[in-house]
C-alpha cells in the first residue's frame, strides 16, 4: 500500500508543473482528490458512526487517501483556478487557506503514523486517529468551500 500511496503522490507532485498552465485541469485534478476524500470520508464516518463494522485495513486506507490528498492540496489552487465549489476567500485569504492546509497535513500525518502498520487496534484507537482529520476537513469546507 505504501508504495502506490507514494506512485500517486509522485505522480501529483511531478504532474502539478505540467498542470500550471491549465487552470481547468487544476480544477478537474482537485475535483478527483475531492471524489477519493469523500469516499475515504464516507467508510470512516460509518465505522465511527456503527453504521459499517470497524476494519483495520479499511481504516488504515482511509486514513492513507487523506494524507495523500492532504500533501499535495495546496498546490491545486493556483491563481485563477476557480470552480463553483472554491470560494473566493482561497484566494483573497491565502494566508488562511494555506494554514488550514498544513492543519490538514498535520493531522493526517499524525493520523497515519498512529495507525501503524496493520491499521488502528480497534474502534476506539481509529476515533482517536479520525477525528482531528475530519475535523481539519470540516473547518476548511466551512470557510473556503461554497455549497453545491
Amino acid at each position: 500500500m505504501r508504495k502506490a500511496i507514494l506512485a500517486a503522490g509522485l505522480t501529483l507532485a511531478l504532474g502539478v508543473p505540467a498542470l500550471a498552465q491549465d487552470n481547468e485541469a487544476f480544477v478537474e485534478a482537485r475535483g478527483a482528490q475531492m471524489s477519493a476524500n469523500g469516499a475515504a470520508a464516507g467508510a470512516a464516518g460509518g465505522m465511527l458512526k456503527g453504521e459499517i463494522p470497524y476494519n483495520a485495513a479499511v481504516a488504515k486506507a482511509a486514513l492513507a487517501t487523506l494524507d495523500a490528498t492532504a500533501r499535495t492540496f495546496g498546490l491545486m489552487f493556483p491563481e485563477g483556478a476557480t470552480s463553483d465549489e472554491a470560494a473566493p476567500d482561497i484566494w483573497s485569504d491565502r494566508a488562511g487557506f494555506d494554514a488550514e492546509i498544513v492543519k490538514f497535513q498535520e493531522a493526517s500525518a499524525a493520523a497515519v503514523e498512529a495507525s501503524g502498520k496493520d491499521g488502528p487496534a480497534d474502534l476506539d484507537a481509529f476515533k482517536a486517529a479520525a477525528q482531528p482529520v475530519l475535523g481539519t476537513c470540516k473547518s476548511c469546507h466551512e470557510k473556503y468551500r461554497l455549497d453545491d
